[in-house]
């Protein structure tokens, strides 16, 4: 299948550069290789709505986004561990990314007014305090909790912890993204003790009003060594 190797470990490499800086390149990871730019099908839960593994093979997708946040309250990260992986839980023999659910845990707190400690999650230093959208049980994720969650699924990349950061001020935007940073330097210091993954962190998400289509103004992503 196309992108598909059987060499172990991680790289990446420009195999070709456009005069106007658009770039194409080609990313291994869990013994796969994927070309960039690409298109990454959202499997939230585990699954891509509609599709099955061999729709996503007849495609050609060659990686699968995962929710951390989703699956860590059902069915768990303990359970799919159980299952073989996130892999297998899929069915899935190509790349799987995890994104950290630091979008998900933020954007609760978010409360229909936009205050810091509304809706159904509580941020602070150490992390994320927040109730199930399913039973209202309590949880808590933090930049530690979010590598060990995407440990125990087995994803190929992982993401490290990030606040998402809505309306509420350039001083407010700049503290978040103060503590995403320092988030980053725990969540790799916890990854270092695993050593498993790919670790890739997610620079700073912003909804600002000071931009003229109100859009969130995702930075880019790097990959932590």
């Amino acid at each position: 299948m196309k992108g598909r190797g059987d060499e172990e470990g991680f790289g990446f490499k420009e195999v070709r550069v456009l005069k106007n800086g658009g770039r194409a390149g080609r990313l291994k990871a869990g013994g796969h290789f994927v070309d960039t730019p690409v298109f990454m099908p959202v499997g939230t839960k585990g699954s891509v709505k509609a599709l099955d593994s061999a729709d996503l093979d007849e495609a050609g997708a060659e990686i699968v986004l995962a929710n951390t946040y989703h699956l860590h309250l059902r069915p768990g990260e303990e359970e799919v561990g159980k299952l073989g992986g996130i892999h297998k839980f899929m069915n899935w023999r190509g790349v799987v990314l995890t994104d950290s659910g630091g979008f998900q845990a933020s954007s609760l707190s978010m409360g229909t007014s936009g205050n810091r400690q509304g809706g159904l999650a509580r941020i602070t230093d150490d992390g994320v305090e927040f109730k199930s959208f399913w039973d209202g049980s309590k949880h808590f994720i933090g930049p530690e909790k979010a590598i060990e969650i995407q440990a125990k699924l087995g994803a190929d990349i992982i993401m490290a912890f990030d606040e998402c950061t809505p309306n509420r001020g350039d001083d407010y935007a700049k503290e978040a993204m103060a503590r995403t940073h320092r988030w980053l330097v725990r969540g790799k210091s916890r990854w270092l003790e695993l050593r498993k993954e790919n670790l890739f962190w997610v620079n700073t998400n912003e909804l600002s009003s000071s931009n003229s289509t109100d859009r969130t103004k995702e930075k880019f992503c790097l990959v932590v060594k």
